[in-house]
């Protein structure tokens, strides 16, 4: 009997992960290379070699999952500021004719939500929302194992929220325009690079947002005074993930997820925004990390082989 393997694709505006997985989800290796920025034939191009690559060395039609930057519409077209040669493209059904297999596609917030669903923790809740703090702040939103998945492909899009009226009077912050193009979305300020734009509103000067965690670590008061106003931003913005899906856990990745001084007062700094008498979920730590994104393909992937066989 042929063995089955099962192909996990991370695309990322830099870089592009192609991870394989056998039956049980048992990560076997993983490539990358740089996201062709050329053309959308180019990219496509680069997806087949790397797929085809793996057939070859495994001797099989692997199974195939992509994990997607953007908005994935529900007529399964991308909407991509980090990919932008994919937009108004069906990357999966293009995909699919050049490698003679079915391809399925997913936001890449919503794989690394779909793989921690599937994880020790997870398995034990029925309602899991992972949410990524990187170079980004996306998520989604998971039940009983499965995705949960919206009318328009939009559910779990928290880093579009609008930054809350009163925290932006509270720190007199800029309201910045947003990489989507809308005016004031929570991203701008709480993914990793937001913590670099807070400094430098209450400064003037200009650190990266490593430099100001261990700014922070030092004792620094204008790192200190930049890092309280950064975690009551999050803080507001994962109390509207409660109100909106009310999970049983929260599941945190992403670059912001390993700095602990974040991770320890997140519960506190959602408490002040929620309904009296209404808990905080469980905030735990991704258990498969930077590999969450590829594993979430893959379940993808696997879960449409078994739906045609």
């Amino acid at each position: 009997m042929t063995k089955q393997y099962i192909y996990g694709i991370d695309i990322g505006g830099s870089k592009i992960e192609l991870a394989v997985f056998d039956a049980s989800l048992k990560q076997l290796e993983s490539s990358r290379i740089v996201t062709p920025q050329s053309s959308y034939q180019d990219f496509l191009n680069a997806l087949v070699v790397m797929i085809l690559s793996a057939d070859k060395k495994y001797q099989c039609q692997g199974a195939v999952g992509i994990g997607m930057p953007g908005i994935i519409n529900a007529n399964q077209e991308v909407l991509s500021a980090n990919v932008p040669h994919a937009t108004g493209h069906n990357t999966a059904q293009d995909l699919a004719k050049l490698i003679n297999r079915p391809v399925a596609i997913e936001n890449d917030c919503r794989c690394f939500a779909l793989s921690e669903a599937q994880s020790y923790i997870g398995i034990q809740h029925t309602r899991v929302f992972g949410a990524i703090i990187g170079t980004g702040a996306g998520g989604g939103l998971c039940i009983d194992g499965k995705l949960y998945r919206s009318a328009q492909g939009i559910a779990g899009e928290y880093g579009h929220y609008a930054l809350s009226a009163v925290l932006q009077q509270k720190y007199q912050l800029p309201i910045l325009k947003c990489g989507c193009g809308l005016m004031g979305c929570v991203e701008s300020y709480i993914a990793g690079p937001g913590l670099a734009k807070i400094y430098r509103h209450f400064s003037g000067e200009v650190l990266t947002t490593f430099e100001i965690v261990e700014g922070l670590r030092k004792g620094d008061v204008l790192c200190q005074q930049s890092f309280a106003c950064y975690v009551d931003l999050i803080g507001s913005t994962f109390a509207a993930i409660i109100m909106a899906y009310d999970p049983e856990v929260i599941v945190v990745g992403g670059g912001m997820s390993l700095v602990s001084e974040l991770m320890d007062k997140l519960e506190q700094a959602i408490t002040p925004y929620i309904f009296t008498g209404i808990r905080v979920p469980k905030i735990v730590l991704a258990e498969f990390g930077d590999a969450s994104g590829t594993r979430g393909a893959a379940i993808l992937a696997k879960a449409q082989v078994g739906a045609l066989s």
